[in-house]
């Protein structure tokens, strides 16, 4: 086992793990952050979605020693009160039914926004095909997806 430094939601924390233990894993049975879900564990359904210093990576299979120095960001993280806009948008549309995968398609649907604030219908589409609903609330999380890019700056 080695001691991994992590920036995890802008703070420091510690786990000591296996170095090929996946991020998934060292952030809920470790570190105690639960937001982010196990789905399929080989990185198909985008419900372990994260951010990487700012880009969306899939935790299930991303080793904790591949971390080094990047900054993590979970669902917990992305905004102190759940008011990021994505997050707003969310709850405007009424997008979960379950809310098992919507951690994932938030983390997915705000990284895109912040590389694209003003995605194109295809952008949105390709972006977020990535991340399976059981629920197939597609077209409600499109729909928010553009409700919080005609929202930012």
């Amino acid at each position: 086992m080695a001691l991994f430094k992590l920036t995890v939601n802008n703070r420091a924390l510690q786990a000591e793990v296996e170095g090929d233990t996946p991020l998934l894993w060292v952030l809920r049975d470790n570190l105690g952050l639960v937001g982010t879900k196990y789905g399929c564990g080989i990185a198909q359904c985008g419900a372990c979605t994260v951010h990487l210093d700012g880009k969306a990576v899939r935790s299930c299979v991303l080793p904790v020693s591949a971390i080094g120095k990047g900054k993590v960001t979970t669902i917990e993280g992305l905004s102190e009160k759940g008011d990021h806009p994505v997050q707003k948008a969310w709850d405007e549309v009424d997008v979960a039914q379950c809310g098992y995968c919507q951690a994932g398609q938030i983390m997915t649907a705000a990284a895109l926004l912040k590389e694209k604030p003003k995605p194109t219908d295809e952008e949105i589409l390709s972006t977020m095909s990535g991340n399976i609903c059981r629920c197939g609330t597609y077209h409600r999380i499109r729909e928010a997806v553009k409700t919080a890019a005609s929202k930012t700056k």
